[in-house]
């Protein structure tokens, strides 16, 4: 059986001290290995001074027989001009610390935030306009690609962790950033905390207590944001005449957990505040989020996501054959054109590949060539809905169907110079294969 293995992010300063003399004491007698992780930043001159120091202490816990490793990663990154060097630096912190974890087997991270840390961050967040979400703090416990993270001392004054380093004469290292109040923390902390504790002594228990009771609301506004989510929200985008049918405060709640799922990344304030002003609205409009856009069509609001990709661009395919039922890919068109076995409904497959006999050098062979054409739209074309229905231009074709403008760019597939197949409206009924042929359904799809 493997030794069970946890890990302290441990920057060799006051709190993180403690916490991994605790964790690493109570260990040793329970058999578990314990990872110290440490990040240097690279940001002060005393960077490598701290990260000596840090791997010194777990070298004299290691000699006592406490089951400690030391492990170190040095960010070579540098915040971008402009970029707020406290969200930058914690941004890369996390990162290093699960790629430490992940590196060595850990699923579980200590880390040493304590109740006036909670208390600090409530009021931070207050001071920026935050929701309930802001205003919960930080969680005790939460899981995030695959590890856990925890803060076993989130309840525990920080009297009690400077009582702890005196009772076991720890030393630890003093970042002297802490004292640069061009930083919000530090001004908050040297500049706002003394004066507010000396007016209100129990300010950081009950701001603590606050961030409890903000966590349980956060909790509730999630259950309700899934719930709400069944019935104006599925796979083609929100449905906003149901969506206008909630109260605006579920309105808004809903929204934000949508806009979320949708791109992984929380909505800004200004632009929720926009989108429900803006969404009740007719008519084709588009936002700008995230790294796409929303798009609402037909009382639909849709994510398009518009990451770009690392691959340089292709020129788009011109021809196909298809023999058989699969997924062809199309990278220069940006999807894959799906070919699926049906009974009726399809085109045949006669029509979208031909078997002729060429002459090659050494013999006659029969060889597969290209059917298919693959064209954009460039006016004009005319397609057929149904059976016994008129032809009409694409244009209304994809109007009739309620085809938005963003998802009308696949390829038009033509055979011997008939349109047989248009993303989002289907076969051209004038290409529909007679009963017993054998037959296809085509379906594009984007990547």
């Amino acid at each position: 059986m493997d030794t069970p293995r946890v890990a302290v992010a441990y920057s060799g300063g006051r709190d993180s001290t403690a916490l991994l003399h605790a964790t690493a004491k109570a260990a040793a007698a329970q058999g578990i290995e314990v990872f110290a992780l440490h990040v240097n930043h690279g940001l002060s001159t005393h960077a490598d001074a701290w990260q000596a120091h840090a791997e010194s202490q777990c070298g004299r816990w290691a000699d006592r027989g406490w089951p400690v490793r030391f492990v170190a990663l040095l960010i070579a990154a540098r915040p971008a001009k402009g970029e707020s060097v406290e969200a930058w630096a914690r941004q890369a912190r996390y990162r290093a610390l699960r790629q430490m974890a992940t590196d060595h087997a850990v699923s579980l991270v200590l880390l040493a935030h304590h109740r006036r840390d909670q208390a600090e961050t409530v009021l931070l967040q207050a001071l920026r306009g935050a929701g309930i979400a802001g205003l919960a703090g930080m969680p005790q416990a939460v899981e995030r690609d695959g590890v856990a993270w925890m803060r076993p001392w989130l309840d525990v004054p920080r009297e009690r962790i400077d009582a702890y380093l005196r009772r076991h004469r720890l030393s630890f290292v003093d970042d002297d950033s802490n004292v640069d109040v061009r930083f919000a923390r530090n001004r908050l902390r040297l500049e706002v905390w003394p004066a507010l504790t000396a007016a209100f002594p129990q300010a950081e228990a009950t701001l603590a207590e606050s961030a409890n009771w903000a966590q349980e609301a956060a909790a509730c506004l999630n259950e309700l944001a899934v719930l709400d989510m069944g019935s104006v929200a599925d796979s083609a985008g929100l449905h906003l005449r149901a969506w206008i049918a909630l109260s605006p405060p579920r309105r808004s709640n809903v929204l934000r957990a949508w806009l979320r799922n949708c791109s992984g990344h929380a909505a800004s304030a200004s632009l929720v505040a926009r989108l429900m002003s803006e969404l009740p609205g007719s008519g084709a409009a588009q936002w700008a989020f995230s790294a796409g856009s929303l798009k609402r069509y037909r009382g639909v609001l849709r994510f398009v996501d518009a990451t770009p990709s690392d691959e340089p661009a292709r020129a788009p395919e011109s021809t196909l054959s298809i023999r058989r039922a699969g997924r062809y890919a199309l990278p220069g068109w940006g999807g894959c054109l799906e070919a699926t076995r049906v009974d009726e409904g399809g085109v045949p497959l006669a029509w979208l590949a031909r078997l002729e006999l060429k002459r090659r050098e050494g013999g006659e062979q029969l060889a597969w060539l290209a059917r298919l054409e693959l064209k954009r739209r460039e006016g004009g074309e005319q397609f057929q809905a149904g059976i016994g229905r008129p032809p009409r231009s694409l244009k209304k074709q994809f109007q009739a169907a309620a085809v938005p403008n963003w998802q009308r760019d696949g390829p038009l597939v033509y055979s011997g110079g008939q349109l047989v197949f248009v993303p989002g409206l289907g076969i051209d009924a004038r290409v529909i294969a007679l009963p017993g042929q054998a037959q296809v359904a085509l379906h594009w799809h984007r990547l």
